[in-house]
This record gives C-alpha cells, structure tokens and sequence, in this order.
C-alpha cells in the first residue's frame, strides 16, 4: 500500500513558478527635509503599508502581480513628515500545476514575497539617494497581510449586505 502511494505522490505535477521579468510601474520620492528643514532632533516614526492585487495575463499560465509601497517617516515629536515614498512593482510570473482553488493565495502570497527582496533594495537605495540612512524594510509576512486583507473583505461585504435604516 505505501508503494502505491508513493507512486501517486510521484505522479502528481509539481508546481513550476518562474518569474519572467519585474519592472517599477511607478515610484514618488519626496524629501520634505529639503524644502523645509526641521529644528532640534529628529526621531523618525516610519510606516509602510502595502497592497497586492494579480491579474491574469493573454498569454497561458502568465500573471502580473502589482505591489504598493507606501513608506511614510514623519518626526515623532512634531509629527511632521520627513519623507514619503510610494512604489508600484510588478512581477511578471509563468506559473503552472497549481490548482485554480489555490492560485489567488499563490499569487497573493508567494509571488510577493518572491519579488520582496528587489523593492527590499529598492527602497534601500532610493532614502539613501535621498538624503536619509538607508531603510531597510523588515519582512513582510505576506500570508498574514492576505488573511488581513480577506478579512476586511468579507467585513465590508457583510456591511452592505446589512440591512439599511432610515433615520
């Protein structure tokens, strides 16, 4: 019997995933010290927010998959902002064997987290071009971020599936 089963595990297709080209679709830097610069010390407060979304490409078993950085550091002790960077990368991805119940997850989760590593370095090097200690991005768990991101999902379709009062 166990023969039997290792045969079928075999058998089964294995997964392929090849990343075919990244790019930046597009990116702002602004570097408000430069325009105005602030008085005393400087305590950064740094935020980064992220959004994913995936499409699929004309071509078979291709997917785009877009994500959005936005990396905002403002001064603690006065809240103003020191900088704000926004990216949009995209990764273009040949994948196959996966099964459609398990491609939006694979798509929202492991394509991300293989092209982390470039905007990782991306943002590095754009705040240490800009005038600021390189910023090295912590790593994002992007299975999480989905389940996050599923979460308010549902949340906001449950909203509007409440019934509505008149006041």
């Amino acid at each position: 019997m166990a023969e039997a089963d290792n045969g079928a595990a075999a058998q089964a297709p294995q997964v392929r995933m090849r990343i075919l080209g990244q790019y930046i679709r597009d990116m702002s830097f602004e570097n408000n010290l430069a325009r105005k610069p602030v008085e005393g010390e400087v305590t950064p407060d740094i935020q980064v927010q992220v959004a994913l979304d995936a499409k699929k490409r004309p071509a078979d078993n291709q997917y785009e998959v877009l994500s959005k950085y936005n990396v905002t550091s403002k001064n603690k002790a006065t809240g103003e902002t020191l900088f704000l960077l926004e990216l949009e990368y995209v990764g273009i991805f040949l994948i196959e064997n996966v099964p459609d119940e398990q491609m939006h997850p694979f798509l929202l989760i492991e394509c991300p987290r293989m092209m982390f590593p470039f905007v990782r370095r991306i943002v590095a090097d754009v705040t240490r071009d800009g005038g600021f200690p390189p910023l090295n991005l912590e790593v994002i768990d992007f299975i999480q971020l989905y389940r996050q991101t599923l979460a308010q999902r549902q949340a906001a379709a449950q909203a509007s599936d409440a019934p509505k009062t008149l006041s």
